[in-house]
């Protein structure tokens, strides 16, 4: 009976994340915070003329040189490319490149919630890339605006 328990909390646990992984490769990826965004929630929701902080602590797993941040919304499985103010993830964003293999590293990013943004609900897809275009973190983040 114990073990049963211990097996429920510990798959309720990882499903509790609101965040999902889609290819996180050459970094490990350590905590995800979202700024008004309860952990156990199922969506994050964004209030439109506000700002929206997203916190990634990871560690990669070889030397980058260039780190590029990509932001795009999944709507109704289309993919649209979203402007990010600063896609140098090396500038203004708490990360100081070069980084070195097995160093944990803060990536840190704020956007604005324009209220000129439709009321929908959509998937952000974050990624972080290297000089190769490679992806050091991917992650998927359910959301709707409001």
């Amino acid at each position: 009976m114990l073990f049963f328990i211990t097996v429920v909390v510990l798959l309720s646990s990882v499903q509790a994340n609101l965040y999902s992984d889609c290819g996180s490769k050459l970094a490990t990826l350590e905590k995800v915070q979202l700024s008004g965004c309860a952990e156990t929630a199922k969506e994050c929701v964004f209030k439109r003329n506000s700002n929206f902080t997203l916190s990634l602590d990871f560690t990669p797993s070889k030397d980058v040189k260039v780190i590029e941040a990509e932001l795009h919304g999944v709507i109704m499985n289309m993919v649209a490319p979203f402007p990010l103010p600063q896609p140098d993830g090396c500038k203004n964003n708490g990360l100081t490149c070069p980084l070195k293999a097995g160093q944990k590293a803060s990536y840190v990013m704020t956007l604005p919630i324009l209220k000129s943004y439709p009321k929908v609900r959509a998937v952000a897809k974050w990624e972080l890339k290297n000089e190769d275009h490679e992806n050091l973190i991917c992650i998927l983040i359910p959301l709707k605006i409001k």
